[in-house]
């Protein structure tokens, strides 16, 4: 298992540097989220060839495809529409900078995999409780589609530009999105859990406690609040907004 676990990780690290160098190179953007998402299908495949070939172990994999296959499509869909992500203005032209996120971005992808690298060896059959993990992982998957697809629908019209969205999801929460993406990874780590022995389980939760404390307190829901609050901090509307509206779980007001 440890081989498998640091083979995995020499692959994001690898296919990270790989396009880092070509993004940097055509000083481009449209590389990095399909990268993301890439390097989760790359390391599935390889756990898949390494496994016991389990049922539980095929389902899991299944999931994260899905999730990836979703996010990356989006991602890319979306810069290629808009030309570039401003997150990377001003550091796309430094490679030091440039490459710290890569490399950053490699880890994170290889560590949210670690349940499920885990659990392709284990010999265990499928487990009914598992059945909650694919219900938190599918209802994670819509919610976050959902949020994202209404996003992109309402920065699309002229007459919302420099407007915060307040409706569909965004209306009960201010990061539909990331408490989507947020349950997906308790999903599967749900999913796999009874798969897994007891260091496995323990050491299979640096994964949804990973994506929380980004989206939560890294690079995610602060760096937006703190961009909506320098564009309409002064907003009166938006403040009353800001009040009512939960700041990561939907919640009808």
């Amino acid at each position: 298992m440890l081989f498998t676990l640091l083979v995995s990780l020499f692959i994001s690290l690898a296919l990270n540097a790989l396009f880092l160098l070509i993004a940097y190179k055509l000083k481009t953007d449209k590389f990095t989220d399909i990268t993301y998402a890439l390097t989760f299908i790359i390391i599935t495949v390889f756990a898949f060839v390494r496994s016991n070939h389990k049922a539980t172990f095929y389902t899991g994999s299944l999931l994260v495809i899905i999730w990836s296959i979703r996010l990356g499509s989006f991602l890319l869909y979306r810069v290629v529409k808009k030309g570039k992500d401003k997150r990377f203005d001003g550091m796309r032209e430094n490679l030091y900078r440039f490459a710290k996120f890569w490399i950053g971005q490699a880890l994170v992808s290889w560590m949210l995999m670690i349940p499920v690298i885990l659990s392709s060896s284990e010999n265990k059959s499928f487990r009914y409780f598992s059945i909650i993990g694919i219900l938190i992982w599918t209802v994670g998957l819509i919610v976050e589609s959902t949020a994202d697809y209404q996003k992109y629908e309402f920065r699309r019209t002229e007459e919302n530009n420099n407007k915060w969205i307040d409706s569909g999801l965004w209306k009960f929460s201010r990061h539909p999105n990331y408490f989507g993406e947020i349950l997906v990874w308790i999903g599967i780590y749900i999913y796999v859990f009874p798969v897994l022995t007891l260091s496995y389980k323990l050491v299979g939760l640096i994964s949804p406690l990973l994506i929380f404390i980004i989206l939560r307190y890294g690079s995610g829901i602060p760096i937006l609040e703190k961009s909506a609050d320098q564009k309409w901090g002064n907003n009166t509307s938006y403040n009353s907004y800001k009040k009512k509206t939960n700041l990561l779980i939907p919640f009808p007001r």
